[in-house]
């Protein structure tokens, strides 16, 4: 019987420390278990709340970045608006090597043989000299002109396709420094000799945004504005170029289509002003030639000399309204 109790009261006193051992092994760890947990699920919430908000912090920078700099690139361009032309900044764009004053000498020898021609054939020296200084000063500026639109047509013409050239450079995984010597070495001119100015520009250290600067003022053409501010955005904030070039490209190839549309609906009107502006100088020529004796008094004879030159004037402000009323620039 004292042997039996003795076993039982030891079977009690195991079952009471196994009990203790289990309250303060088991259910403690329960409760840290439980405490970590909530630590770290808390603690991983906070993490992805901070991520959101860096996430939103970054775009909401980039916005504001873009339109910063969309902002300073707007200012930059309507001072440049306001700013006239330089008659070296015209004979550059026009793709010439002449200098200023050698434009206005050949401007000089232009008058001189004008005036020597007419007064050789035997016309009133006011309207000999009136003629000269006319021809003097308007036909030199206009072959300056027309020199600098064909070249910017043929830039425009051909610089979609040097887009697409950096498009599938930068998809390729090339840099874009080698597209743009790409670029400089197979497009035709004068796309070929702008972009290898840009390239020497960078090989000396000018940067990208100042380079691209001087080849707007060399071209200033809005399609080679667009891509300026393309690079440049891209270059201050980052993002897909290729895809900002391609849509770019769509976009230049898009108004190519429609200043080609326009031209064709309005060829008509240019040929109707074309045929009534030349109907006058060329009747009046037949006439000359058929009974000079009869024109001749319209340049003997003060009268007629300011017939002459009123019908002059007013022939080249009607010729003048004419072209702007069919001239589409996009």
């Amino acid at each position: 019987m004292g042997d039996l109790s003795f076993i039982l009261v030891a079977v009690l006193a195991f079952i009471s420390i196994a009990g203790i051992g289990w309250v303060f092994a088991g259910g403690g760890g329960n409760k840290i278990t439980v405490k970590r947990v909530k630590r770290l699920s808390s603690s991983t919430e906070l993490k992805r709340g901070k991520k959101r908000v860096s996430a939103l912090d970054i775009s909401n920078s980039r916005r504001r970045q873009v339109q910063a700099t969309l902002k300073d690139l707007e200012q930059h361009q309507k001072q440049q608006r306001k700013k006239t032309i330089s008659l070296k900044a015209q004979i550059q764009q026009a793709g010439l090597n002449w200098s200023p004053s050698g434009f206005w000498i050949g401007t000089l020898v232009v008058g001189v043989v004008v005036f020597g021609v007419m007064m050789f054939s035997g016309r009133p020296p006011l309207i000999s000299a009136g003629l000269s200084i006319g021809a003097g000063i308007g036909l030199p500026r206009w072959v300056l002109g027309f020199l600098r639109k064909r070249r910017m047509k043929k830039f425009s013409r051909e610089f979609a396709n040097s887009i697409d050239i950096i498009v599938r450079g930068v998809k390729s995984g090339l840099p874009l420094n080698e597209c743009l010597q790409i670029i400089a070495r197979e497009s035709p001119a004068p796309v070929g000799p702008e972009f290898r100015i840009l390239v020497e520009s960078q090989s000396v250290g000018v940067d990208l945004s100042a380079g691209l600067e001087k080849m707007y003022n060399r071209m200033p053409l809005s399609e080679l504005n667009f891509f300026t501010i393309v690079l440049t955005i891209q270059q201050k904030t980052g993002g897909n170029l290729a895809e900002a070039l391609e849509n770019l490209s769509m976009v230049l190839r898009a108004r190519k289509m429609m200043r080609e549309k326009i031209q064709a609906m309005s060829s008509e009107a240019k040929a109707s002003s074309m045929i009534i502006g030349s109907l006058p100088p060329f009747v009046m020529g037949v006439v000359y030639v058929t009974t000079p004796e009869y024109m001749a008094l319209m340049f003997t004879e003060t009268n007629g000399q300011l017939m002459l030159a009123g019908g002059m004037f007013w022939m080249a402000l009607g010729i003048f309204v004419m072209s702007k009323m069919i001239n589409f620039n996009i």
